[in-house]
């Protein structure tokens, strides 16, 4: 084998010096492999390593590079991919022992517009049955442990690719973001997380099957990577218009963004009823600080109606859940931890019990995302906490309906970019004075991810660098 070599951090970089000849792919591919090794069996973020699979996709890319052709924008560059999304060599398990053996007859989209730019999978990132959860932990392969404290939870759902990318594993991860499954996870594990705009990049339907309405309305793919332009880069990859997804688009909507946009961020500091914790408050201070440093304007705000917001995305989650996750339709039960959250969740939630409850439920969206446009013209941008507090022990949202509710009220303001179908960036700011990595998230308008991308490299250049954990 050949022995691990020193390799550029971001995948921008990876990319370019493969494509140049400076390093080869598969050099790439062995270094990242031996992070894997030597990381994995203390994290289990990976769930599959797909070793001879990834030499062989970078034999393939180097053969490119030396016929003098080019292989793509993300050339050689590793990517893990979450136990839900459809790779056609490993079983799309969802996290849950019953699709153990579900190998799916093609890939999902962005996993093959990620190929065809050069980009390697090296392995499968756990998750949380069915991603339920915001911790990472299942009966089939066991807990993610975040890599900076194991007494603390790694986030979920998608905490297998956030550790993963934290860890030099592989340098982008693709997941999925219901209700902060892409941004809590980033925050735990120090890395960015980037939720797209509803649309803008394919989650397939299943031909045939029927998709609750939570799941096509709140749920995106989105990347996980170390920089904003590692974000930025597969988000130009995977996005676009599919025929397999019915929400999928490639024509942005006619609202403020980019150039034309005021360059003004609202601040969101504390979630209603319930202060930050001094940690979370200090990143946001220094969130703030950057932008003011970059020329934003920085004013306070309060999200539009952001409680009512998180109230209607879990009683509709939790409805749609009870129905989609019935152990009767899936033919056999959940895991014992997904089983456990399903209920202590769903007794605090209260989900809707007629289809008028239903109905006027989805109807008051439209309202509320109304309010929320009327601001973001004038502020485009929102800045606030991906969590309230800091990330608590592994099982913090389990133990009744107590620690459901703090788990979700936490994420107030997570959950309504999703209700709303909002693009949102997480990205560190530094540690904390508890040793772990602080963070927060911007909020940008529908298909506003340019200005949204541009404040989020703003706050990356002006906030301290986390150290590497590799």
């Amino acid at each position: 084998m050949t022995p691990p070599i020193p390799v550029p951090a971001s995948a921008a970089s990876i990319a370019a010096a493969v494509r140049a000849g400076d390093v080869s792919a598969l050099e790439v591919v062995e270094a990242h492999l031996d992070r894997i090794a030597r990381r994995n069996p203390d994290v289990n973020a990976l769930t599959v390593v797909f070793a001879d699979r990834a030499r062989a996709a970078a034999a393939e890319i180097d053969a490119t590079v030396a016929a003098g052709s080019d292989p793509g924008p993300l050339a050689g560059v590793p990517f893990s991919v979450k136990e839900n999304i459809d790779l056609t060599w490993s079983a799309t398990t969802n996290g849950w022992g019953g699709n153990a053996g579900a190998v799916p007859a093609q890939d999902a989209t962005i996993v093959r517009r990620m190929r065809r730019a050069g980009a390697v999978p090296v392995g499968r990132g756990n998750m949380p049955d069915f991603g339920m959860r915001w911790d990472t932990d299942n009966d089939l392969f066991g807990r993610t442990l975040n890599p900076w404290h194991s007494d603390r939870s790694a986030g979920g759902s998608s905490g297998g690719d956030a550790v993963a990318v934290a860890t030099g594993m592989s340098s982008l991860g693709l997941g999925n973001d219901f209700g902060g499954s892409l941004r809590l996870p980033a925050y735990a594990a120090g890395v960015v997380g980037l939720r797209p705009s509803q649309g803008r990049v394919p989650r397939a339907a299943v031909r045939g099957q029927s998709v609750a309405l939570t799941l096509q309305q709140f749920s995106v793919n989105g990347p996980l990577a170390r920089t904003v332009d590692d974000a930025a880069l597969a988000l130009g990859v995977m996005e676009g218009w599919d025929a397999d997804d019915p929400v999928s688009a490639s024509a942005p909507a006619p609202v403020p963004s980019g150039a034309g946009a005021p360059r003004r961020v609202g601040v969101v500091r504390d979630a209603p009823g319930a202060g930050a914790d001094p940690d979370v408050a200090a990143g946001i201070a220094r969130a703030a600080a950057s932008l003011v440093r970059d020329g934003w304007d920085v004013v306070p705000v309060d999200a539009p109606r952001l409680e009512e917001a998180a109230v209607l995305w879990r009683r509709l989650s939790c409805t749609d859940m009870l129905i989609s996750l019935d152990p009767a339709a899936l033919g056999q039960p959940l895991g014992r931890s997904a089983t456990a959250f399903l209920r202590d969740s769903t007794a605090a939630a209260r989900p809707y019990e007629t289809a008028r409850e239903y109905a006027e439920a989805w109807a008051q969206r439209a309202a509320i995302a109304a309010d929320w446009r009327r601001l973001q013209v004038e502020v485009p941008l929102l800045l606030g906490p991906v969590s309230a507090s800091r990330l608590r022990g592994p099982d913090y949202d389990l133990g009744g309906s107590e620690p459901a509710d703090r788990a979700w009220r936490d994420l107030w303001l997570t959950v309504a970019a999703n209700f709303l179908g909002l693009p949102a960036l997480a990205l560190p700011t530094g540690l904390g004075e508890d040793g772990m990595p602080t963070g927060v998230q911007l909020i940008g308008p529908l298909w506003g991810e340019d200005i949204l991308l541009d404040a989020g490299r703003a706050v990356e250049a002006g906030v301290p660098r986390l150290p590497a954990l590799f």
